[in-house]
């Protein structure tokens, strides 16, 4: 296991972070806990969650897995979320002060914690101030109750605004932003990973297989009918085959990728991650997993590094490609070259 730092703060975590999405859905508590032991046997270090998982149930079997196993607590970079509802009340969701205070005591009751190590607002909230949020996260330091702030699902506008205002009001600023990205998701290189670049953020990338497409489940002319993405209803399987499986790009990314998979002897989902892990400003990659099968299949990706040649052919043929203005047209060679070297 490699370990880099979160963004500019000079916290270090292991460059696989374990999700707990399926925590007490697809996957019961006892999986949940082999998954988390497992992970620390790898040399993970970096455990991510969110109050709204499972109504609040992954934080509580993250804080029952903590409470037996004491000494594993010092070891473990925790990081949760808020910011969507936690009740029916019309000021339990949101980035307020108000809803934020309520929610980050009740995650870290559930966690069992005095404290987390990086707490994240899980998007943006258009109706509150962002003065409001940022001082709210500025306070949660200062009071000793989170030691890192972070961002969640923010467009390139929102990152830089978040951070010019906390560095203008002398605030703790935000230290990392997880994104949706993967090889079949990379339209945050257009202005999202430069504004993290630029702002020093490190990217926390979530759903890196694509839900499941680039394990190689999907089949361009065999409709799914079993289990789907995190073990959800078949349907859901069908309603992304239909949506993403109409898009020859699609299809030639995962021949792209089964054939880095054969060459190597690995699976196809390592070459996903091990792509993912070495892109610009890419701090810790999220892994979701449903069963510990899956997530030693993941784990094998630790260490791992493509060659310049696959790389290169991997970003050729997931290039989402984009228009003319304004980010095709005169110098986009170059701003892709500075993306490319991390500047």
């Amino acid at each position: 296991m490699e370990y880099r730092t979160l963004g500019r703060s000079g916290c270090a975590v292991s460059a696989l972070a374990l999700g707990t999405m399926t925590f007490g859905t697809e996957t019961a508590e006892a999986g949940s806990h082999a998954q988390l032991d497992r992970f620390v046997e790898a040399g993970g270090t970096f455990v991510d969650t969110a109050d709204v998982y499972t109504r609040g149930a992954a934080e509580e079997i993250v804080g029952r897995w903590l409470a037996k196993r004491p000494e594993r607590r010092d070891s473990i970079v925790l990081a949760t979320k808020g910011r969507f509802p936690t009740g029916a009340g019309p000021n339990d969701l949101g980035l307020s002060r108000r809803h934020l205070s309520a929610a980050l005591d009740d995650s870290l009751r559930r966690l069992g914690v005095e404290a987390v190590d990086l707490y994240q607002v899980h998007a943006w909230d258009p109706l509150t101030p962002l003065e409001e949020t940022l001082r709210f996260l500025d306070d949660a330091v200062r009071w000793g109750k989170i030691r890192y702030a972070g961002l969640s699902n923010y467009t390139g506008w929102q990152v830089q605004k978040a951070v010019d205002l906390a560095h203008h009001r002398g605030w703790a600023p935000p230290v990392t932003l997880q994104p949706q990205y993967n090889l079949l998701a990379r339209e945050i290189e257009w202005e999202i990973v430069p504004a993290c670049l630029s702002a020093g953020l490190g990217v926390l990338p979530w759903s890196p297989l694509g839900g499941g497409w680039l394990t190689g489940k999907y089949r361009r002319d065999e409709r799914p009918t079993g289990a789907t993405r995190l073990g959800e209803d078949p349907n859901r399987g069908v309603e992304a085959y239909n949506r993403r499986g109409r898009t020859e790009r699609t299809w030639d990314v995962l021949d792209a990728v089964r054939a880095v998979a054969e060459r190597r002897g690995v699976s196809m989902a390592q070459v996903a991650l091990a792509w993912l892990a070495d892109r610009p400003g890419v701090s810790s990659v999220i892994l979701g997993a449903r069963t510990l099968e899956q997530l030693d299949d993941n784990l094998a990706a630790a260490g791992l590094h493509l060659t310049a040649e696959e790389t290169a052919m991997l970003d050729t043929v997931s290039d989402p490609g984009v228009a003319d203005y304004p980010y095709g047209g005169p110098g986009a060679e170059q701003r892709s070259r500075n993306i490319q070297g991390g500047r």
